[in-house]
């Protein structure tokens, strides 16, 4: 029994070693901003200076099967006004919906006449992505609707971190835009919308832009509204760029740690395969308006303004820092989805007329929801 527990502690202690080294969590606070000389913005530099992602690694996936599944919601979890009690009740109750969510009679009025699909992040999932957003939005008037994606587990391609409970969106994001898209065409024909307004959480935005260029989402996406998404690819603080430096003598160190962190981290490092491939043809397609949100103190999302975007023709985008006008706001990658601010963004972006006035509150780092658990 004592080697049964033992081996089992070794495993969660490699996991939440992994964790913290590819989030960052272990070593970033919200102290201080990015510096203008890090390695992360060189990168960004380069990447301003061309128009294009620079390729940090050229990575091809060392095992595991592509792909993974999706899954509906099972019941609906509480509100929470706390990142770290939302992240908890997501790990035990991994399939339960955001509050709000997934009210499959909702018919769209004239007023708010599009449902809002909410796309959860990497090694999150959809309820605690949005247990603070998703009743709010609800609320003002809005049908929202939320489903898991990316569920792939070690043999396919999602890495270690699958082995714990709730954690999601570790599969192939190609595959991950084509579940979108089915579940999509659900929420349109349930409810008689002619389309829908999307909030992407970090990969989810990153996703949803695939959807809209490749899966046949641009006639079905009126407003895309992303937060710390990886739409350009991130550094993952510098961890990239380290291993462009090892590949240069032979060895392909991003490919490699998608064996352990799953295709989808690997995915959105500056300058992948899908990443390049994202932004070949522009940033934005037409007829889509982006409201594109990011944090200064993005520990995961590095450097955080290579979320925002560029329009292009028939394309509207607003890109905002979560602080500008709000310096209070410490948010992070985790808690910028539980902050009050960013909740305010998301209703403006979906009703300007209802909501013209954003919030502005301390959000403390870890913990979000101004600070109560």
């Amino acid at each position: 029994m004592k080697r049964r527990t033992s081996s089992r502690l070794s495993i969660a202690a490699v996991l939440a070693g992994v964790t913290a080294l590819v989030m960052g969590v272990a070593s970033t606070g919200a102290s201080a901003a990015p510096t203008d000389q890090s390695i992360e913005q060189s990168i960004a530099d380069r990447i301003a200076a061309s128009g294009k992602a620079t390729a940090v690694t050229d990575y091809g996936f060392s095992s595991g099967l592509s792909g993974g599944f999706a899954s509906d919601t099972v019941g609906s979890g509480p509100p929470m006004a706390s990142w770290l009690a939302a992240f908890g009740y997501g790990l035990v109750n991994p399939d339960a919906a955001p509050p709000g969510a997934n009210d499959w009679n909702c018919k769209p009025t004239a007023e708010h006449p599009r449902p809002v699909v909410l796309l959860h992040g990497t090694w999150m999932n959809a309820y605690n992505s949005f247990a603070f957003m998703g009743q709010p939005i609800k609320d003002a008037g809005f049908c929202t609707f939320a489903f898991n994606y990316g569920r792939a587990d070690p043999a396919q391609g999602g890495g270690l971190p699958p082995l714990l409970p709730g954690v999601m969106g570790t599969g192939n994001i190609e595959d991950s835009a084509k579940q979108l898209a089915s579940f999509v065409d659900r929420v349109l024909a349930a409810t008689g919308a002619p389309a829908v307004d999307i909030i992407g959480y970090s990969q989810g935005g990153a996703m949803a832009n695939w959807y809209t260029k490749f899966e046949g989402g641009a006639d079905k996406v009126r407003n895309l509204i992303t937060y710390g998404a990886t739409h350009h690819g991130s550094t993952i603080d510098g961890i990239a760029a380290l291993g462009r430096v090892v590949d240069t003598i032979g060895v392909d160190a991003i490919g490699a740690s998608s064996i352990v962190v799953g295709h989808a981290v690997a995915e959105q490092t500056v300058g992948s395969n899908f990443v390049n491939r994202l932004n070949a043809n522009g940033d934005t397609v037409p007829g889509v308006d982006y409201t594109i949100v990011g944090t200064r103190y993005d520990e995961v999302m590095t450097p955080y303004h290579l979320s925002f975007l560029h329009a292009g023709r028939g394309a509207s985008v607003r890109n905002i820092t979560l602080q500008d006008g709000c310096e209070q706001d410490l948010s992070d990658h985790q808690t910028m989805m539980y902050s009050p601010r960013a909740l305010s963004i998301a209703l403006h972006a979906l009703d300007p007329a209802g909501h013209p006035n954003l919030d502005c509150t301390f959000n403390p780092w870890l913990i979000g929801g101004g600070g109560r658990l």
